[in-house]
C-alpha cells in the first residue's frame, strides 16, 4: 500500500512524458554540445581550458540569476495559465521582462568592472600544472566577447520560461537545438581555423558562443509572435507597460527569496570552485571535466525539476491541491530513479572522457576521482532536486531559499573553505566529505513535502 504512494497510473506518466520529454531533449543535447564545446577549448591546452572554466562558472551565477528573477513570476504564470487567465499570464510575461533587463544591465556593469578581479580568485599556484598569466589572459579574452551574449540569453530566457508555462515546450526545444548547433558548428571553425577561417582558440569558442545566444534568441521571439492563438498572452503584450500593483507585490514577496536563492546558490557553487582552486589550476581544470560530464548525464533527473515545476503549478492554479500532493511523491520517487540511472552513466564515463581532453596525467587522474564521486551522490542530488521543486511550486521560496542556499553557505562552503586550506587531506576526499555532506538535507526535504503546506493556490486572492 505504501509502495502505491510513489507510482502513478499509466496517464501520469503520459503526462509527464509529455512535459519532461522536450525539456530533456533540449538540455539533453545542449549539454552534450556544450561536452564538445568543452573538448574542443580542451584541446587547445590546460591554460585555455582553465580560463573558460573559470569565467563559466562565474558566468554560471548570472544564468542563475536570471533563473531565478524569472521564476518567482513564472510560479504565477503557470497557475495563472492552470486557471486559463491569459491576462494574468501576459502581466507575469511584463513582470520578468523588466526584472531580468535590470539584473542584465547590473551584471554587465560588474564584469566589465570587476571581471579580472573575479578571474584571479581562482589563481592559485599548487601542483605541477598551469600557467596563471596565461590563464588570465585566456579568461580575459573569453570573458570580453562573452559578455555581448548576455542581452539575448537574458530575452531568451523570458520568452522560453513563459511558454514553457503555458505548456508549449517544444519551441524553446527547438530554438535551443539550433542555438547549440551554430555553437557547435562555429566552434569547429573559429577554434580551429576550419575552411579558411583564422585560429581564434578562446576567442572563437566565445564568438560562436554570442552567435548561438542571437540566434536561439530570434527563433523563441519569431516563434511566440507568429502563434498568437497559441499564445494569447503574446496578443498585445507590449502595447502597454502595465502590472497591476498588487500582483507585483505579491511576486516580489514570493519571488524575491527565489531570485536571492539562485543567485546565492550559484555564488556558493562558484565559492566551492574557489576554494578548491587552492589547491592548483589542476584541480581547477578537473573540476572543469567533472563538471561537463555531470552536466551531460544529470539531465535525466534535471528534466523532472523542470517537470514538476510546470505540473503542479497547474494543479494548484486550478484548484486541484490534494492532487498536487498526491502527484508530488510520484514526481519526486520518478527523479530518483533517474538519478539512478544518470549514476551509473557517470561512472561508466569517469575514466573515459578525462582522456579525450589534451592536459596532464595530474588533472586526468583528479578528474577520474571527482567524477566517481559526482556519481556516487547523483541520487541524492535527485531527490534533492525535486524536492526542491516541489516546495517551491506553492510559492514557500522562504523555505526553499533556507532549504536551498542556506544549506550551501552554511555546510558545504564551510566545509569546503575549511578542509582545503586547513587540512592534509587530498582535494578528491575533501570534495567527497562536502559532497557527502548534501545527504543530511534528505530527512529535512521530506519532512517539508510530507507535511504537504508546501501545495497552495497563490493567485487565489489575485
Amino acid at each position: 500500500m505504501q509502495l502505491k504512494k510513489y507510482i502513478g497510473t499509466r496517464a501520469f506518466y503520459k503526462t509527464l512524458i509529455t512535459v519532461m520529454l522536450p525539456i530533456l531533449i533540449q538540455n539533453a543535447i545542449t549539454n552534450f554540445i556544450s561536452l564538445l564545446d568543452n573538448v574542443m577549448v580542451g584541446q587547445i591546452g590546460t591554460e585555455q581550458m582553465s580560463g573558460v572554466s573559470i569565467v563559466n562558472q562565474l558566468m554560471f551565477v548570472f544564468y542563475l540569476c536570471i533563473f531565478g528573477a524569472i521564476s518567482g513570476a513564472g510560479l504565477f504564470g503557470a497557475q495563472f495559465f492552470g486557471k486559463r487567465d491569459h491576462e494574468g499570464v501576459r502581466h507575469t510575461f511584463r513582470f520578468k521582462l523588466y526584472t531580468a533587463l535590470i539584473l542584465c544591465s547590473i551584471a554587465l556593469a560588474i564584469f566589465l568592472l570587476g571581471g579580472e578581479r573575479l578571474i584571479n580568485l581562482y589563481l592559485h599556484e599548487g601542483g605541477e600544472t598551469g600557467d596563471i598569466a596565461l590563464t588570465l589572459r585566456f579568461a580575459k579574452e573569453y570573458l570580453a566577447i562573452s559578455l555581448i551574449g548576455l542581452l539575448p540569453y537574458t530575452v531568451t530566457q523570458v520568452y522560453s520560461g513563459t511558454l514553457r508555462e503555458i505548456g508549449h515546450t517544444v519551441p524553446p526545444m527547438t530554438a535551443g537545438l539550433c542555438g547549440v548547433a551554430v555553437n557547435l558548428v562555429l566552434n569547429y571553425v573559429l577554434i580551429f581555423g576550419k575552411f579558411g577561417a583564422p585560429a581564434l582558440g578562446v576567442e572563437g569558442a566565445a564568438i560562436a558562443t554570442v552567435v548561438s545566444r542571437f540566434a536561439e534568441c530570434a527563433i523563441v521571439i519569431v516563434w511566440a509572435h507568429t502563434h498568437k492563438q497559441k499564445c494569447e498572452f503574446i496578443k498585445g503584450v507590449y502595447r502597454s507597460f502595465y502590472v497591476p500593483a498588487a500582483l507585483m507585490k505579491r511576486i516580489a514577496i514570493t519571488g524575491l527569496p527565489l531570485l536571492l536563492n539562485e543567485t546565492i546558490w550559484a555564488a556558493g557553487q562558484a565559492m566551492l570552485l574557489q576554494c578548491y582552486s587552492v589547491r592548483g589550476i589542476a584541480v581547477v581544470s578537473a573540476m572543469n571535466i567533472t563538471n561537463t560530464v555531470n552536466n551531460t548525464f544529470s539531465v535525466l533527473f534535471m528534466a523532472v525539476g523542470s517537470a514538476v515545476a510546470i505540473l503542479l503549478g497547474h494543479l494548484l492554479g486550478a484548484g486541484k491541491v490534494e492532487e498536487a500532493r498526491r502527484d508530488a511523491h510520484r514526481l519526486i520517487a520518478f527523479s530518483v530513479g533517474m538519478g539512478v540511472i544518470s549514476s551509473v552513466l557517470i561512472a561508466v564515463a569517469a575514466p573515459i572522457f578525462p582522456k579525450i581532453y589534451n592536459t596532464t596525467d595530474e588533472v586526468r587522474t583528479l578528474a577520474v576521482s571527482f567524477t566517481l564521486i559526482m556519481a556516487l551522490v547523483a541520487p541524492i542530488h535527485a531527490y534533492l532536486h525535486a524536492a526542491y521543486f516541489t516546495i517551491r511550486s506553492g510559492g514557500k521560496t522562504l523555505v526553499t531559499f533556507i532549504f536551498d542556499s542556506g544549506y550551501i553557505w552554511c555546510v558545504n562552503v564551510v566545509l569546503a573553505f575549511t578542509l582545503a586550506r586547513f587540512s592534509p587531506l587530498s582535494a578528491p576526499l575533501v570534495y567527497l566529505i562536502v559532497q557527502g555532506a548534501d545527504l543530511a538535507k534528505i530527512p529535512i526535504g521530506a519532512a517539508l513535502v510530507g507535511r504537504g503546506k508546501w501545495a497552495t493556490d497563490m493567485t487565489k486572492q489575485l
